[in-house]
């Protein structure tokens, strides 16, 4: 009975450890995508479309979870865990504490850099959106690519908005990044940084007057509900950017990597596509719900805040901000 015993322990124990180093060489990966949009935010529809994709491709094993509204923690947060890897990816905007991180990123707080949307495209998904990774790839991180944020306007409760004076004395929420600073300072606003998850109870409490963001956050959001004017400024475009601890990127075969890859550029495509439909009908939506909408004087606003180039001189070289001006 004894030795019957024994031998059950020990068929046991073997069983264990073939199931163990089984669920080692399995090849299964699990991708923790952390950000701070809500479900319906555009970090959200891009990480989904990604999800989708990657699970879908019969090449890897790869699942991905995906962390919304902040729950891992702010922008800031999230960016030092994927470079301590804690955790395996996000995507963040890149002139908010990315910035910060990679100061060549302020390059995306320069206002009125991109003509349109086709201007910023052909910066993005050529050379200088690639070159621009390289400084990302420096800090521990692996830069992957560029989902979209978008062209971002001011909205305020105050007043209506048409020329710079108008921003005048005004509170305006900024990013935690000096450029932002620059930029309201240069129209006479007032800038307080709050953090993104706080914004919408600072907006509501009256700490500060206004924001600035790309319509569809302003509907994901719902800053509408405590904002009463928009001015469609479209000052400065943000691209979300997508990191990937860099632990987590080498332990990836080849195959993996041309997965991740695809999945990534099919999010970028649709993500854009989706957006793009979304923001007439949010239009609609604002002004249904009886919010002023403004066409501002946009070449009264560039003008005003063009020192802000020089300003950010020591964090962008000119260089980098000439070959973005001749993506077009």
């Amino acid at each position: 009975m004894k030795k019957l015993f024994l031998v059950l322990l020990l068929t046991i124990f073997i069983s264990a450890c073939s199931n163990e180093t089984a669920d080692k060489n399995s090849g299964e990966k699990v991708i923790k995508l952390a950000h701070t949009g809500s479900e319906t935010h555009q970090y959200h529809v891009a990480a989904e479309k990604f999800k989708e994709v990657l699970e879908a491709d019969e090449s890897t094993d790869i699942s991905v979870e995906i962390h919304s509204n902040g729950t891992l923690g702010s922008e800031g947060d999230v960016i030092e865990q994927v470079i301590n890897g804690s955790i395996e990816m996000t995507t963040v905007a890149a002139d908010s504490n990315l910035a910060n991180t990679v100061p060549e990123m302020n390059l995306f707080g320069i206002p009125f850099l991109f003509e349109d949307k086709e201007h910023v495209y052909k910066a993005l998904d050529g050379d200088p959106g690639k070159e621009m990774l390289e400084y990302v790839d420096q800090k521990g991180m692996k830069g992957l690519g560029y989902w979209e944020v978008g062209f971002r306007h001011l909205s305020n409760n105050t007043k209506e908005i048409v020329t710079p004076e108008d921003a005048e004395n005004l509170s305006i929420r900024i990013q935690p990044a000096s450029v932002w600073a620059m930029y309201f300072t240069a129209i006479g606003a007032n800038p307080i940084p709050v953090d993104f998850n706080e914004l919408y109870s600072a907006l509501d409490q009256g700490v500060v007057d206004g924001q600035e963001n790309p319509l569809p956050t302003v509907n994901s959001m719902k800053f509408y509900e405590v904002q009463q004017y928009i001015s469609l400024t479209s000052h400065t475009y943000t691209p979300a950017v997508i990191l990937m601890s860099d632990e987590f990127y080498s332990s990836l075969s080849k195959e993996e990597v041309t997965a991740v890859d695809k999945a990534i550029k099919e999010a970028r495509y649709y993500q854009r596509e989706e957006l793009s439909n979304q923001e007439d009908e949010i239009l609609t939506m604002l002004d249904e719900e009886g919010i002023t909408i403004t066409e501002p004087d946009r070449k009264a606003f560039e003008e005003a805040t063009l020192s802000v180039r020089d300003e950010i001189s020591d964090k962008v070289s000119k260089d980098i901000i000439q070959s973005f001006i001749e993506a077009k």
